[in-house]
């Protein structure tokens, strides 16, 4: 391959990779459920937007996502989930809660194949 087109293949990837992030960190989910006298995340409704805009960045089919339903909302608590990629690749999302209402945030994305963060 000529250096070009490894610079050109790098910058794609290099896109891909950013350009996901900045859609992630900008996903804002309102999932609460009250249970137990203390407002938690809404597990069941966080893994379903999460899904949906990972597989809308990433255009890869999402085989599942798997996140606490235990996670008492307070801001500045952070909580991770697993996503599973139809590829039979894994990542990581650590999200945190940015106030009372709930707001979340994706802070980072690692992967199996060896992503990077955005904190």
């Amino acid at each position: 391959m000529s250096p070009a087109l490894d610079a050109l293949e790098i910058l794609l990837v290099m896109t891909r990779f950013y350009g996901l992030l900045g859609a992630l960190a900008a996903l804002v989910l309102l999932g609460v459920a009250a249970g137990c006298g203390e407002t938690v995340i809404d597990g069941t409704k966080t893994e379903e937007q999460l899904q949906a805009s990972i597989s809308r960045s990433l255009g890869e089919k999402v085989k599942s996502v798997d996140c606490p339903s235990d996670v008492e909302v307070k801001a500045g608590t952070t909580f991770s989930c697993t996503i599973h990629l139809a590829s039979g690749e894994t990542q990581t999302a650590t999200l945190k809660i940015r106030n009372s209402d709930a707001d979340l945030s994706v802070i980072s994305l690692t992967g199996s194949n060896g992503s990077g963060s955005n904190e």
